[in-house]
């Protein structure tokens, strides 16, 4: 591989939760970590009480479950105790409001207390919680809700004048709305939220929910047709509690910070659910990105684990190693990326800038939670994804006469493959039986992506099977392409797809977004041509480099390719409701 391995220091192996890699995945089962979790008394299992009520019982009611941090700085402080009480009103007003178990709560609000009270309160009643990105209009909200038969929904009163309040009358299930800013309206079904909470009792019994009752409503869009909602269960919560563990590392002592968005199912399984069942610490900031609020929120927080996505990490790079070093971050003990594959270069950067490398991992909304990733005692290969999580089989395959075959020889791509049976697997599309059957073949589930796995058992990123370029017989992955591009020191972020070409059936595209300090100029475009076709030769490299101020992405850092792809041919653009910005 281009980049050489980043060794991990022997201090780190010793207090890292996954010592031993090989013996963990030998020994591993899922009901040992099940194991792990209590349980609801009397039997049962209920996320909310594992990630809550069970730190209480033990004791742990005084200790620090949430900082809030506000756009304004102020700091307000949730301990577990009051997570507990503050969860179990919420649930009680549910009740209230004859919101049965089963039934979909829905929430539209930013990084505020009042989103993670709702998850777990509703978690808690055994209502099903789906959030929503706050930055939605009114057309992907209502399709959602539509799709999941939305039975209440929790959000602001700017949120439902703007977004709720003109098509509420047109879906019949929407029975109550819960204003957090706003009092009780007179309007039959609007409900201020304070009011509902002052009256609730802090006493409640946990809805006695199974392992498969359904528990998390996380939509993710397709390219075409309307977004498809992956079903979660209670179950789920075995393996958020246990890849925390092994894949960000969480020790009861630490103090973490994911940057995802509530909207995303990472801000729900990795910014709710797996900090808490492991008893941290955990950092919300309700403020967007701010490369100097960020570093001073790792200072000051004293954050020792932080998991953030790429295009975070190469604004950073934007700003550059210099500015870093001004903080004091020496409680930084672990960091990872999610969302999409990490550059190489950012690997290096990190490792060169903080002294310790950014840990990627693969997952999807499908797969509920981390099933490949870089551990705290394994070396990193930047660009790679690292290994499976242990308790999960995976495979690199290709499909043959409507069969799948496993491909064992090294460095050969293929779909990326899961065995089904982890706990946080979905367990369907909701009312999309069809859909869902065509994820599952031979008894594999397809991921969609494309990867290859090294003779060292590590697995690496390739593209998006639909994002795949055929170039005069190749094939090209544009990751690959994007990842060269990167390691050049103008370039911020970087856009692949394939155009259309008479003679070659396709040619590459970059899209490419500059850092900071440099300016487009044709000598820079040709600069880039050049250095492309060094690093990949001539039959990889782009032939076309076009200049963008930025890269159309999802809420989630995803660059969207199949967008870029649309604008340049002029077809249909699909659906654009995750679209965090219409900058081009």
């Amino acid at each position: 591989m281009p980049w050489d391995s980043i060794r991990k220091r022997p201090e780190e192996i010793a207090l890292s939760n996954l010592r031993d890699y090989d013996r963990a995945v030998a020994d591993f089962s899922w009901d040992q970590a099940r194991a792990l979790l209590d349980g609801l008394p009397g039997g049962g299992l209920n996320i909310a009480y594992e990630a809550v009520d069970r730190h209480v019982a033990h004791g742990l009611g005084d200790k620090i479950a949430l900082r809030w941090i506000g756009q304004d700085d102020t700091i307000r402080n949730f301990t577990y105790g009051d997570l507990q009480r503050l969860t179990s009103r919420f649930a009680n007003i549910l009740r209230s409001l004859d919101i049965a178990k089963g039934d979909r709560v829905y929430c539209l609000l930013g990084r505020v207390p009042e989103l993670y009270v709702a998850a777990l309160g509703s978690l808690k009643a055994g209502a099903v919680f789906c959030p929503l990105f706050s930055a939605f209009g009114p057309e992907p909200i209502k399709a959602r809700m539509s799709i999941g038969e939305a039975k209440l929904l929790v959000t602001t009163d700017h949120f439902y004048r703007r977004k709720i309040a003109p098509w509420h009358s047109h879906l019949d299930s929407l029975r109550h709305v819960i204003l957090i800013d706003g009092g009780d309206t007179g309007t039959l079904g609007i409900h201020g939220l304070a009011g509902l909470m002052n009256r609730a009792s802090d006493h409640f019994n946990i809805e006695r929910t199974a392992p498969e009752d359904m528990a998390l409503l996380h939509f993710t869009s397709g390219t075409t047709g309307r977004p498809k909602g992956a079903v979660h269960v209670h179950a789920a919560v075995i393996a958020h509690h246990i890849t925390g563990q092994f894949a960000l590392d969480l020790h009861t002592d630490d103090i973490f910070w994911c940057t995802a968005d509530p909207g995303w199912v990472t801000g729900t399984s990795y910014g709710i659910i797996s900090p808490l069942t492991n008893g941290t610490t955990m950092i919300v900031d309700q403020a967007e990105f701010d490369a100097e609020r960020w570093y001073r929120i790792l200072q000051d927080q004293k954050v020792s684990v932080w998991y953030t996505a790429p295009t975070a990490i190469r604004m950073l790079m934007k700003v550059g190693s210099e500015f870093a070093r001004r903080f004091d971050l020496s409680h930084l003990r672990y960091m990872a990326s999610v969302g999409e594959p990490l550059n190489p270069e950012a690997v290096v950067w990190s490792a060169q800038t903080f002294g310790k490398p950014f840990h990627d991992n693969w997952w999807q909304t499908e797969t509920g939670g981390i099933m490949i990733a870089n551990y705290q005692a394994m070396d990193v290969h930047p660009g790679s994804m690292g290994k499976p999580l242990p308790g999960v089989a995976a495979g690199i395959v290709e499909k043959r006469d409507g069969h799948i075959r496993e491909i064992s020889a090294p460095s050969t791509v293929g779909e990326l493959a899961l065995r089904p049976g982890w706990p946080s697997m979905m367990r369907a599309y909701l009312h999309e039986e069809e859909r869902y059957r065509k994820c599952f073949v031979d008894d594999w589930y397809l991921s969609g992506d494309l990867a290859m796995r090294g003779a060292d058992g590590y697995y690496w990123f390739v593209g998006r099977a639909d994002d795949m370029i055929k170039s005069a017989g190749h094939l090209i992955g544009p990751f690959e392409v994007e990842s060269a591009l990167m390691e050049h020191p103008a370039v911020a972020e970087v856009g692949v797809i394939g155009i259309p070409d008479p003679v070659a059936g396709e040619t590459v595209k970059a899209f490419v977004a500059l850092k900071a300090g440099f300016a487009t100029s044709e000598e820079l475009r040709m600069d880039l041509l050049g250095h492309a076709r060094k690093k990949l030769g001539p039959a990889v490299a782009p032939k076309e480099i076009a200049f963008r101020q930025n890269l159309p992405k999802t809420r989630s850092g995803k660059i969207m390719r199949r967008l870029l792809k649309a604008r340049e041919l002029g077809l249909p653009e699909g659906d654009t409701s995750t679209l965090e910005s219409e900058e081009r």
